[in-house]
């Protein structure tokens, strides 16, 4: 079955195959002269020529090129750079030889002699051949550098290097980004890939096709996985060729060329690492890697004054220590928004979770340690470099807090005399009197302004004072950098209570959701504070908050981008024909994740915070569909003290099926109104309906109650989501789920669980009663569908 389908694909091949022309021939005995530029060896089409190529004042290569660009070098990068004396020979004996100097010594060699090779060609694909007849013998394609052409298979035993980095295909179909041969830095087994991670793969191989593909082949797969696929996907030209190529900089692109548009021009269409500054080791060792905010290119520095750059014209050298710590007493010198890169398994290495304090000394008495970092992600991972390279990478929207081993200030060793310290004595006099009267003329001065114009000393104050609320205070942005972020809140991603969410991308080409908050009237101060209590929030369950903007009347939060959009979309928008449905392992992991993050915020924040609108819209997905809860803590800007800003809350947040029976009844607001909410989330979640739905299949009913009723029936199939039941379920996990459920849309604010006690329940860890009937919420009344159940269970 699997062969019969892949052999769909062999017209491809066939087709590829039958436009290459026959090249013209190069015969033994001729040679290309590095001296001579314009010399060539050419393909019949003349698109692709082998000659030599000059990069700097005195070096050279022999190259084959289109359109001017380099897409492979005898010798590579690094073994087969020369000089101006060199030519690449093809002997009578079938080898070809890159020679150079006077002496001709060998710089790179084919080791094609004595196999009977008779000519060879550049043909139109770019692939230089060796034939013994028409038999090939040896062809570039076979022994590729740093390029991969349409028509080219690239193997587990062919390996793209440039510089420091390589390129790998492993057994499995995995392919791989390597730093000095050692260090993993992107791995990818391809965007339409199947869950299935043991594949035993006979000969994988991969090829770059004309359309903008870059795909794996194997006759164990019923069809190609595509690794890549460039932006102009589709759109051919005749005149354009389509290239995959490591580039020294780290980083793998996807180029296109046309001889339309000039010698030398290409245009990326897609790139491995889309942050140009997690290559590892792009600055070189120590060296900072930031973007420049104006041309939003990245750019390599030191630490601090205690390095000092390898090469002033290089950034990407790296730096030094200015003195060795082997040889002095040591200090560490903390890094805010920084962090050392790593990437597990990382030999050199040791990770444990520790505070910042304990991560920070820890370093410190370790002898053997280099650098830490401490990330604020929630996860409280700690992790120590021991490795003598250290990759550096700096972003105000990092909360990763970074520690380096540096030397301590030496200090004077020398005798001092009675008149240095007579001398001193008057020294330190004259400066504390000159200090002090400085001073008390400054907090005259002060006093007299404050009380001509306190109003505006106020203002002031409250611009100034926002470090004093918190630490891993976010980022402040100025409304003119989130307008040139988001060009003008052109791209709006949805829009709720609060107001409407745009995209916007920041200069170090990170993207961020940029919410404008609308209807929310606190002052300067109250809006700083409030914003500096959501930010102390991490857990892996928050969509993380990167910063804020409140200059004159804007009011703005940025936020993480979460490319898979809001649980909402996934479970009711049937329109997008490229939604497809979450099956079961993913909603339970959507549903587990949820209530940890509602956990956190209640239970392990040092203030409970009550999120008062969880709902489908407010979980976003990240690109592995872990939940990720959004706007929480906004609730709070709100006065709760205010009878009218409290029942206002009802009209502004538009989502009255998921509000507690409590809110209708104008009690008392506490964090189990968030459980509620979840509950009926969870509802959601299994049936993939809205749980105020009424229709013919619910007998015209609230879904939640005629959900309670096919329960009691046992009846549970006909409540779950149709398209869970073309798929795998765990209805073990599905039972848990529908049980917690009701728990949690109980009328009694008493009788629901603690979100503590959900996660338990929906893990299996606690054990799960019968749920009573729930409730049904009209308007401002709440109605009880059925007698209430008496029971002993203590949820708390």
């Amino acid at each position: 079955m699997k062969l019969s389908k892949f052999s769909i694909f062999l017209p491809f091949f066939i087709l590829l195959s039958a436009v290459t022309v026959i090249a013209d021939d190069v015969f033994p005995g001729s040679t290309l002269y590095a001296s001579n530029l314009q010399q060539s060896w050419n393909s019949p089409n003349r698109s692709f020529t082998l000659s030599f190529i000059q990069e700097s004042e005195n070096t050279y290569f022999a190259s084959i090129s289109y359109n001017g660009i380099p897409i492979w070098r005898a010798g590579g990068d690094r073994g087969g750079a020369v000089d101006s004396s060199a030519a690449l020979r093809f002997l009578a004996t079938g080898n070809l030889e890159l020679v150079n100097g006077p002496s001709g010594s060998i710089v790179w060699q084919s080791n094609t002699s004595g196999l009977g090779v008779t000519t060879a060609a550049l043909d139109d694909s770019g692939n230089f051949i060796l034939r013994n007849g028409s038999f090939p013998i040896w062809t570039t394609f076979d022994h590729p550098t740093d390029t991969i052409l349409p028509g080219q298979n690239f193997t587990v035993n062919h390996v793209l290097r440039c510089g420091s980095y390589s390129f790998h295909l492993s057994n499995t179909g995995e392919i791989s980004l390597r730093w000095n041969n050692s260090i993993v830095y992107y791995t990818s087994s391809g965007i339409n890939a199947t869950d299935n991670s043991n594949l035993t793969l006979t000969s994988p191989s991969l090829s770059m096709q004309s359309v903008g593909l870059f795909s794996l082949f194997d006759q164990m797969l019923s069809s190609p996985i595509i690794m890549a696929r460039d932006n102009d996907y589709g759109q051919v030209s005749n005149n354009s060729l389509r290239f995959v190529q490591l580039d020294c900089d780290g980083n793998m692109r996807i180029y296109s060329s046309s001889l339309n548009n000039g010698r030398g021009n290409r245009i990326v269409r897609w790139t491995a690492v889309s942050d140009q500054c997690q290559v590892f080791g792009y600055c070189g060792n120590f060296g900072v890697c930031s973007y420049d905010e104006v041309s939003f290119n990245p750019v390599c520095r030191c630490p601090s004054q205690n390095f000092d750059p390898i090469d002033r014209n290089d950034g990407r050298r790296g730096c030094r220590r200015t003195e060795e710590i082997q040889s002095c007493q040591t200090t560490v010198l903390a890094l805010n928004n920084t962090m050392f890169l790593t990437y597990q398994p990382e030999i050199n290495t040791d990770y444990f979770t520790a505070s910042i304090t304990a991560c920070r000394s820890n370093c410190l008495t370790d002898t053997s340690c280099i650098a830490s970092s401490s990330l604020a992600d929630g996860s409280g991972v700690c992790y120590m470099k021991r490795s003598a390279f250290v990759s550096v990478y700096q972003s105000p929207t990092l909360t990763t807090t970074s520690f380096v081993k540096v030397c301590e200030p030496a200090e004077p060793n020398r005798p001092i005399s009675s008149n240095d310290k007579k001398s001193d004595a008057m020294k330190i006099a004259v400066v504390v009197l000159g200090i002090t009267l400085v001073l008390v003329i400054l907090l005259s001065v002060c006093l007299w302004l404050y009380r001509r114009s306190r109003p505006q000393y106020d203002s002031l104050l409250s611009q100034y004072t926002f470090s004093d609320y918190a630490s891993g205070v976010p980022v402040q942005f100025s409304h003119k950098e989130l307008q040139k972020a988001t060009k003008g809140y052109k791209e709006k991603l949805g829009e709720g209570g609060f107001g409407s969410v745009y995209r916007g991308v920041l200069p170090n080409k990170i993207v961020i959701a940029v919410k404008q908050l609308e209807g929310i009237g606190q002052g300067e101060k109250q809006f700083r504070m409030e914003v500096a209590a959501i930010s102390t929030t991490h857990h892996l369950n928050l969509v993380k908050l990167i910063g804020f903007c409140s200059e004159g009347r804007h009011r703005l939060l940025v936020y993480e981008f979460m490319k898979n959009g809001s649980l909402e979309s996934f479970l009711f928008d049937y329109s997008s024909s490229d939604k497809k449905a979450l099956n079961w392992a993913h909603r339970y992991s959507v549903a587990v994740g949820t209530a940890k993050g509602i956990t956190y915020l209640h239970e392990e924040c040092r203030d409970c915070i009550l999120h008062c609108d969880i709902k489908p819209e407010n979980i976003l997905l990240d690109d592995n569909y872990n939940a990720r809860i959004s706007d929480f803590g906004l609730a709070k800007m709100l006065n709760f003290n205010d009878h009218k800003h409290r029942r206002s809350l009802m009209t502004v947040r538009g989502t009255r099926g998921y509000l507690a029976p409590e809110w209708a009844a104008n009690l008392a607001i506490t964090s189990k109104a968030d459980v509620y909410s979840f509950g009926m989330v969870l509802l959601e979640m299994v049936s993939g309906r809205r749980n105020f739905e009424v229709s013919s299949e619910t007998n015209h009913r609230k879904f939640s109650v005629w959900a309670y009723e096919e329960f009691e029936k046992g009846n549970v199939r006909c409540i779950l989501d149709k398209r869970l039941l073309e798929g795998d379920m765990d209805m073990v996990q599905v039972m848990r789920v529908i049980q917690v459920s009701f728990w949690c849309i109980q009328e009694q604010p008493g009788r629901r669980p603690t979100m503590g006690k959900v996660v338990q329940m929906l893990e299996g860890i606690a054990d799960i009663h019968k749920p009573p009937p729930p409730v049904v919420v009209v308007d401002a009344s709440v109605v009880q569908i059925a007698p209430a159940i008496s029971s002993s269970l203590d949820l708390e």
